[in-house]
């Protein structure tokens, strides 16, 4: 018993159990300590979010720009690489479409009056609806002294700046000693953020009771939609997006398909662990499916840190209905932001849980919206983990079958 309570996962749920139950009796009782309470809980919450705004820049710098310069032991690997990395890019962006075609069909957080964030957003102004001067303001932020970015805490540039770095240590030469020191300094960010995520329950319990006890209950009916719309939609890209694309591409027998599936899904959804994962698809994909092994040995393993159809789905979601819970009106030009930011925070989340969080602070970030609303997505997150992690290693495994029969294809054709 005591091994599992010092299980984070345990402790999060306790410390959400424990906040929403606070919060309620605050919100239904006057408590004479109630001020006070708040006043803790407040406090709690606040330097939590500040904890993981802290861990924000150098986690995204350096995951990105290590993400990308990995490549460089594969740069001569020509098509394959190329065919990989355009999957990827197709198969998430199919997977935010999905996710935010069904947001705007159930509208989750509308008329949901989320009245806990309104100092946040009283500084926020509002984009311009002018789309051209929208375009120019951002391509031009885009490009920025990256120190100076870095400082004032503009996501973008750092972005850019570390895709630019990784692209150049792909291509530089003798620069092994700093790829290494980049990927050391990675694993002591990542060590801190597992140290920040020790205080996690405290600052989440402290989120919770400020929320419940300052809102309406309407709101846990919009988070339960909201769950529904995630779960639907990554169930749906995985069980309807991903087979039609690989029958079109590379009309492989769906029967045998599924059959093929059935262990590394069960593993990826009792481990959450694309990592966890890997062993098994591997063993599939070479052994079962008949995939030739430097195919798979390259997109299966690149495709567990890379390609994440579920999360770039879940992280897409979240950001548009936060913004409906906060009233905030959003164009079609920030929707493909936050887009293209879902996209660049799945790619740029490190394998552990807790990076997750802080990457949809920057998608949050991004158009402006409050960050401390990761309090409301803490506790469900296990749940949607489950599902999200196994439509990642299924799109892993399309992709591993798709390459491998465009590869074929090729070689034939240049024979």
């Amino acid at each position: 018993m005591l091994n599992r309570l010092k299980s984070l996962n345990v402790q999060l749920i306790f410390a959400a159990i424990f906040g929403v139950g606070i919060g309620a009796i605050l919100n239904v009782k006057d408590v004479p300590q109630e001020a006070s309470i708040l006043y803790l809980s407040g406090l709690a919450g606040t330097v939590f979010v500040a904890l993981l705004k802290m861990v924000l820049i150098p986690l995204v710098f350096l995951s990105i720009s290590v993400g990308v310069s990995s490549l460089k032991a594969h740069v001569n690997m020509g098509k394959i690489w190329r065919w990989t990395f355009g999957y990827f890019v197709f198969s998430m962006a199919l997977a935010i479409a999905t996710g935010m075609v069904l947001v705007h069909i159930f509208k989750p957080g509308v008329g949901a009056d989320l009245s806990l964030f309104t100092s946040a957003m009283a500084s926020h102004q509002s984009p311009t609806a002018d789309v051209g001067n929208f375009l120019h303001t951002f391509i031009v932020t885009l490009f920025q002294n990256p120190i100076a970015a870095m400082a004032e805490g503009k996501i973008f540039p750092v972005v850019i700046f570390a895709i630019f770095l990784g692209v150049a240590l792909i291509h530089a030469p003798n620069v092994e000693r700093l790829i290494t020191l980049l990927q050391e300094a990675l694993e002591v960010v990542m060590k801190l953020v597992q140290f920040i995520m020790r205080v996690a329950p405290i600052g989440i319990m402290g989120l919770l009771i400020t929320l419940v006890a300052t809102q309406n209950m309407a709101l846990f009916q919009q988070l339960g939609l909201f769950m529904g719309v995630v779960i639907f939609g990554t169930l749906f890209h995985g069980f309807v997006n991903l087979p039609i694309f690989l029958k079109l591409t590379a009309n492989i027998n769906l029967f045998s398909y599924w059959g093929d599936l059935q262990r590394p899904l069960l593993t990826a959804f009792s481990t959450s662990s694309s990592s966890a994962t890997l062993p098994t698809s591997l063993d599939t994909v070479q052994n079962r499916m008949g995939v030739d092994k430097s195919v798979a040995g390259f997109v299966l393993p690149l495709g567990a840190t890379v390609n994440m159809d579920g999360t770039a789905l879940y992280e897409a979601v979240a950001a548009l209905f936060i913004a409906n819970l906060v009233g905030m009106h959003l164009s079609l030009t920030h929707q493909l932001v936050i887009c293209a930011m879902a996209m660049v925070a799945a790619v740029g989340a490190p394998g552990i849980p807790s990076a997750g969080m802080v990457t949809m602070i920057m998608v949050l970030q991004s158009v402006g919206l409050p960050v401390e609303a990761v309090a409301i997505l803490l506790p469900i997150d296990r749940i949607l983990d489950t599902v999200r992690t196994t439509v990642n290693v299924e799109g892993d495994i399309v992709g591993a079958l798709a390459v491998n029969k465009w590869i074929g294809a090729s070689e034939k054709s240049a024979a």
